[in-house]
């Protein structure tokens, strides 16, 4: 019985509900704050505000939620593993895709308004942050997809993987904490 490791083990329900009601509220407050608040959102549009918008809204959906979605598929879904991975993919691809368009739509603001890009420490961790997750994604689907590493390879990767993951997460809440300091201190 003293061997049995897996009666010490904490179930990822929990955790998985919890962090799914916070993906949900997540997204309805920002909903709220960009569409009553702020004026709306927009591709094009007079009211340059609402083309800024689109920034916080695909960014924080990009690589807050649908980045922390990939990160706890592994433990939140049960699965095969070749579909886990899979799932893994598609999602950080969806998270790269909304982070792209969040920075092409702050750069289309700036480029509107005629300032300049890259001034503040939000837009340089955040830069770090893009192409960090890029270069994860990049070396993760090399090494664990197509065509793959050697096993002995991705074992050794793996937990490095996993770390820097998790690291890039972090960076990511981080640069998402300080655009909501710059927006409430301009």
């Amino acid at each position: 019985m003293a061997n049995d490791r897996s009666s010490y083990r904490m179930s990822a329900f929990p955790v998985t509900v919890f962090s799914h009601l916070l993906v949900i509220s997540i997204a309805a407050l920002m909903l709220y704050w960009l569409i009553k608040l702020r004026e709306g959102v927009a591709f094009t549009s007079n009211v340059k505000i609402k083309i800024f918008n689109l920034h916080p809204l695909f960014t924080v959906l990009g690589f807050i939620i649908f980045s922390g979605e990939a990160i706890i598929t592994y433990k939140g879904i049960p699965t095969t593993r070749p579909t886990l991975k899979l799932i893994h993919l598609i999602l950080h691809l969806i998270a790269l895709s909304a982070g792209i368009l969040g920075i092409c739509a702050v750069f289309k603001f700036h480029n509107q308004l005629k300032t300049a890009h890259a001034y503040t420490l939000h837009s340089w961790i955040g830069l770090s942050t893009i192409c960090l997750f890029g270069l994860q994604l990049l070396l993760g689907f090399v090494t664990f997809l197509f065509p793959g590493a050697k096993s002995a390879t991705r074992a050794r990767y793996s937990p490095w993987h996993i770390f820097t993951g998790v690291v890039i997460f972090f960076m990511e809440i981080v640069t998402a904490e300080t655009g909501l300091m710059e927006v409430f201190i301009y």
